[in-house]
Order: C-alpha cells, then structure tokens, then sequence
C-alpha cells in the first residue's frame, strides 16, 4: 500500500483517478479547490479518503497534501479552450502558476510527478496520426498553458533529476464528466440534450474528429506512469489514446441509437481556438509504459450510458 495525492480530485478525470487509486488498495489524498470540480464527484468515497479543499497555487496547502505521499497525479486545471479566449490571465495563473508550485512541493519531497498534459498543444496541425515529435502549435490560451506546464515538466526533470511524466490526453470522456455550461465537454453535452429532447449543438459541420478515449484508459496511462521506470520520466510528452477517431457526426447517430432518439443537431459557427481533426500515435507510450488501450469508443460510450441516463436526464 502506498499513498498519492490527486490535486482536482473532485474533477471528472480526478474523480475516477481516486477511485481507480482506492480500488488498488492505496491511500488518496485529494486536493481541489471546486473551481471545475464538483463536491458531488466525491461524496460517496469521502470517508475513504483525505480531503483538503483548497488551491493548488498555495505552497502550504500543497505541502500538507503532500507530507508522505509517494507520488503526485497533477489533474488540477482551471479547463477549456473557450474560457481561456474569454479570460487567458486566469489559465495562465491557475495552470502555470498552480504546477509550479505543484513541481516546487514534489522537488522538496523528492516526488514523482504525473502531469495531465493536452493534446490541444498539437494545435490545427493537418498532418495525422499526432506525434510527440511535432512542434507545439498551441492556437488557443489553454493550450499554450498545458505546453508551458510540459517545459517545467521537462526543465525540473534535466535540471534537478526528478521524475516527470506529461501524458497528453486526447478527448477523454465518461461518467462524472460535466454536461452543463458553456464550457461542456461534447458527450456529455449531447446526451443531456438528447435526454431533454433539445437538439445538440455542434460547433461546426460535425465532421471534425476526435480520438476519443474512454475514462478506464487514462486512469491505467496513469497508473502505468506512476510504476514506469525512472529512464521513461522526463516530463517528455506521452500521448493518451486510442489511435481511433470519431466524427462528432457519427457520435450523434450512435447515440441516438443508444438512446432510442432522433438527434437532429443544431450546427453552429466554428468556435474560436477548435481545432478540426485529432488522432493520436500512441506507440511512446506503448514502448515507455507499456500501455494499451483496453476500452475502445463504442465499448466505452455504451458503458457510460447507463451513467449519463441516471445523472444526466
């Protein structure tokens, strides 16, 4: 048994983390302040685990989360590409700021770091399957936020020998993920809609595709990350996914299959910073973790589904 923090537990992907950690048998310490995250997300396991409400770009509150952990999963972000347009100042700080003083605890503990990192830091570039090797093109504040985390990541690794790992996770969904507001991630967005027997918006033709990775993916790249050698910590950037796209397009006709309802979409103009088509080489973290998706789209949507019906409706 060992013990490891999750800062923004109470998040979707935080959440399910905690729960995977728990599973394993381990003690979790959660740090979220609820600024994306949800108390809801963790009543049900809050007496299973150690929970401090508070901000990550607090060195106190980190170091006291921190005190006897055996490694950090750094989920905490303040998320989505559309509020970072609309307020770049408070992604940077909470973001860049927040990982810093994350990198700065784990440095005086001698910790591992395991950092979300985005795939949105590829950008719009044409060329398909994304490799680690392209150049960052973030187009959008939140994007440069997540590239920026990635070079402390690297930079703490070459210059005081810790081990950092950056996965950079492609499109995650599942249950817990948040349906409501402007900032929805696209899933969870369409089946409350669907469910209330409103139309589902899509920003576009909903032909731009994604490699969508189900929620048990990330949390086992995690898992994997946290027992990876030292050799295959350099905060280097890993894709998280599935190596499979999907049309949004074609999420909408699946899902009203699943759901038994007509999704009729109500197109609207390409937002700002969207990025058209995603598909992630996934063969890094193969060769450094040995990771293999084990949920693909279909499986992991029709999984989910019974969630989204109790939650979502």
């Amino acid at each position: 048994m060992a013990k490891y923090l999750v800062t923004g537990g109470a998040g979707f992907i935080g959440s399910n983390l905690v729960r995977f950690l728990l599973a394993k048998g381990h003690e979790v310490a959660v740090l979220d302040n609820f600024a994306t995250g949800k108390r809801e997300n963790i009543e049900e396991i809050a007496g299973e685990i150690e929970f401090v409400e508070g901000d990550i770009r607090d060195r106190d509150t980190v170091d006291r989360c921190a005190d006897g952990c055996t490694a950090i999963f750094h989920q905490a972000a303040l998320g989505s590409v559309p509020r970072s347009v609309a307020d770049p100042a408070a992604s940077h700080d909470a973001n860049v700021n927040g990982t810093l003083t994350v990198l700065e605890s784990a440095r005086a503990r001698g910790q591992r770091v395991i950092f979300a990192a985005s795939s949105s830091a590829y950008g719009d570039v044409e060329e398909l399957p994304k490799r680690e090797t392209m150049v960052p093109r973030p187009i959008s504040p939140y994007a440069a936020s997540k590239v920026a985390c990635e070079a402390y990541m690297q930079a703490y690794a070459a210059a005081y020998g810790m081990q950092t790992v950056s996965l950079r996770y492609f499109n995650v969904f599942g249950p817990r993920q948040d349906p409501q507001g402007a900032y929805a991630a696209a899933i969870p967005a369409f089946v409350s809609r669907l469910l209330r027997g409103e139309q589902p918006v899509v920003f576009g033709d909903g032909e731009q595709s994604r490699d969508f990775c189900y929620i048990e993916n990330v949390c086992t790249a995690n898992w994997l990350a946290s027992q990876a050698p030292p050799e295959a910590c350099d905060g280097k950037p890993i894709n998280i996914a599935c190596a499979q796209r999907t049309t949004l397009n074609a999420i909408l006709n699946q899902l009203g299959q699943l759901l038994g309802v007509e999704a009729r979409p109500d197109y609207q103009p390409t937002r700002p910073g969207d990025v058209k088509h995603s598909l992630a080489d996934i063969s890094k973290a193969r060769e450094k973790l040995g990771y293999e998706p084990k949920v693909y789209f279909e499986e992991g949507l029709a999984t989910a589904i019974n969630w989204y019906r109790e939650n979502l409706g």
